[in-house]
């Protein structure tokens, strides 16, 4: 293949669409792209290259890591630039199958099993079982200290993708694009986020003047480089990508007024906030439909010259008696005359393009994250929520800003029993096949979609805010999330429960996740359940919260069990021997928290107050300074930070005083996490 045709493969891998200029059946490589753009991964996977690819090493033994089990190379494929596009291929094909078996949905058609050849001389020595591979995978992807989430499906696939897109790539100038995107991935299998390798990002550089021919294409980097920074809660620097992102592909939004009614006996009409937002005119620009068709199930996706349509997630009315479905808007125009969208009805908008609907429902997380949580932020997420509702493009789009309008609801009386339904409803339609694979994974990485994990304790949670504790720990236990499940007893003030549970984990007492807690049997060593070294770190870490006389002797124990790697253990060691003044021994603690995961902003605050109570203003000054560089709006961080350096002016001068006072957010350190 020419260096234009490797080129237009790449780019219709990154955008999921397969580029028309681009003839079937002219190459094997070219096919096996696109059956990954068309969703058909099982074709991929069991083809002759990844049968290549997954063999194991006659050389490889049960304790080696995944790195070393195979060979990763591709003996069949001789050209350098085919090789690689084969090796991209399959790395894409393999994190799109665990993105589809634990974010969008359906179930796989296929077991790992399906694509690992192991050979008969090695069949004693490593074995074909599920669990042999997700447990191998998963002690492997724990990653900054911070354990990955032990149930996730098919975590060897990640792995594989991991590693194929780590491999060098000299002809494949998006293979850093690839490697962002499986980063992302990796941070939302953690316990919490993780600094990543500064290599990641650097490698982005080139690529942002390379992609400049392609306003789309230029707009999904950006966005994609937000997200992660929102992963890490880096507002401002998310804020600026996503309004870059925005820039780039020519959307145009307007966040106004217009007079309308929110009530149906409403007689007079106020003015309402409305986002009047348009797209830039392309090719495949949506054709306009009936906002109705929402509440249908179905929307009209235009697909170059056809169109089709495709099925949508349930979105549940609300049959209030009070409120409307929608804002009515009485008023053909916004309050602001002199805007570049004055012309837009506010009522009747036309449809975004569901890039633009991408960036808009970033924006919106944007004004989740800098506002304090009131009614004024609800007001202002709502209208970018209802714009991109009001016309669906596409699957996963449409199911993200359904779970927005979910967690908008959740704090108002006349909602919160549609907000709660709807997530259930979210949660119901992931396994089902109502839309394809690739419609469903056509835009996954430009939006935040959560994990089929992180929505059952999104629901989990709100059933707890509802006081409904019994399936909120149902839900929690079928999860396996101890921490969540301690908490629950806690509540219920059942500490002694709590502790039941923990040490049943640790003692190998637990049957299966969706065992009753309380159980207690004894089950041979045989069937105890495999647990890797960071998972079992945090459980101690869980004992040393519920049980503070014997707190010390148990983070200890985390943190020999993790090889001094758990930032869990030296965080709740740290804040246990501050509450009790020993602040050198929570230094120390605190210093190698920070060393582990500097993402911790709390954990470099404490660190802040324990060098304040030892009168040591340099480190106050350099862990405070720490704290308002991951977050630029903590007014408490500022005040000390300001402290911190009157303290050091009035040291140079030679006047010594006594310590501040200043002390940590929490009274309780025990449990700090």
């Amino acid at each position: 293949m020419n260096l234009d045709t490797i080129e237009a493969i790449q780019k219709s891998l990154l955008l999921g669409r397969w580029d028309s200029s681009l003839r079937s059946g002219t190459h094997p490589v070219a096919d096996l792209a696109k059956a990954v753009v068309d969703g058909d991964l099982r074709t991929v996977l069991t083809s002759s290259y990844a049968q290549e690819m997954f063999t194991v090493s006659p050389q490889a033994s049960a304790d080696q890591p995944c790195t070393d089990l195979f060979s990763w190379g591709l003996p069949s494929v001789i050209d350098g630039q085919n090789r690689e596009l084969v090796q991209l291929i399959l790395g894409v094909a393999c994190l799109h199958a665990f993105i589809q078996a634990n974010w969008t949905g359906p179930n796989l058609n296929f077991e790992p099993s399906d694509i690992i050849s192991i050979p008969r001389d090695q069949s004693p020595v490593i074995t074909e079982q599920a669990s042999w591979w997700t447990a191998k995978a998963i002690a492997e992807l724990a990653y900054g200290g911070e354990p990955a989430y032990h149930l996730a499906r098919f975590p060897i696939l990640f792995r594989f993708a991991q590693i194929i897109l780590g491999l060098p790539y000299v002809h494949i100038r998006y293979a850093p694009w690839w490697r962002l995107r499986a980063a992302i991935v990796h941070e939302h299998l953690l316990d919490e986020p993780a600094p990543l390798p500064s290599e990641v990002l650097d490698s982005l550089e080139p690529l942002m003047g390379s992609t400049t021919s392609d306003p789309d294409l230029t707009g999904r980097l950006l966005l994609e480089r937000g997200l992660l920074e929102h992963i890490f809660s880096h507002d401002k620097a998310a804020a600026d990508l996503f309004v870059r992102a925005a820039r780039a592909t020519g959307l145009q939004y307007e966040l106004t007024g217009a007079l309308g009614k929110r009530t149906k006996f409403q007689q007079t009409e106020l003015s309402q906030l409305v986002l009047l937002a348009e797209s830039r005119q392309r090719d495949d620009s949506p054709v306009q439909s009936d906002p109705a068709d929402t509440m249908n199930g179905s929307y009209a996706a235009a697909d170059g010259a056809t169109c089709r349509e495709v099925k949508l997630p349930e979105t549940l009315s609300l049959n209030d008696d009070t409120l409307l479905e929608r804002t009515e808007f009485t008023s053909t125009s916004a309050a602001s005359g002199k805007s570049a969208l004055s012309h837009l009805d506010p009522s009747s908008q036309p449809p975004l393009h569901p890039l633009d609907q991408c960036i808009l429902l970033s924006l919106c997380l944007n004004v989740r994250n800098t506002s304090p949580s009131h009614g004024l932020t609800t007001e202002q997420m709502s209208p970018y929520v209802a714009r991109v509702i009001s016309h669906p493009r596409n699957w996963s789009v449409h199911t993200i800003a359904l779970l927005l309008r979910s967690r908008l609801e959740a704090s108002r009386t006349r909602t919160v029993e549609r907000s709660t339904l709807q997530l259930q409803a979210l949660i119901d339609q992931m396994p089902t096949a109502d839309s394809e694979v690739s419609e469903r994974l056509l835009y996954f990485h430009s939006i935040p979609m959560p994990s089929k994990w992180e929505m059952e304790c999104e629901l989990a949670l709100r059933f707890l805010s509802l006081g409904v504790v019994k399936s909120a720990l149902e839900i929690f236990e079928r999860l396996e999330m101890w921490e969540e499940v301690v908490k629950c007893w806690q509540s219920m003030e059942r500490n002694d429960k709590a502790i039941a549970v923990v040490r049943d984990l640790l003692e190998g007492r637990k049957e299966e996740a969706d065992s009753v807690i309380a159980k207690g049997k004894d089950l041979s060593t045989s069937r105890r359940a495999s647990m890797d070294a960071a998972r079992e770190a945090k459980l101690w870490c869980l004992l040393g919260d519920l049980e503070p006389d014997k707190a010390v002797d148990h983070y200890e124990r985390a943190w020999k069990l993790s090889k001094e790697a758990s930032g869990r253990a030296m965080r709740s060691l740290g804040g246990y021997y501050f509450s009790r003044g020993e602040f050198s021994s929570a230094i120390t603690c605190l210093q190698r928290a920070v060393a582990i995961n500097p993402l911790m902003s709390r954990t470099w605050f404490v660190l802040g107050c324990a060098y304040v109570r030892l009168e040591d203003w340099e480190g106050g000054r350099d862990a405070f300074s720490r704290c308002v560089a991951i977050d630029d709006e903590d007014a408490e961080c500022w005040n000390n930070l300001a402290t911190m350096y009157l303290r050091l002016d009035e040291a140079g001068k030679g006047s010594q005083n006594g310590p501040v006072g200043l002390t940590p957010r929490s009274d309780s350190p025990i449990g700090y996490n």
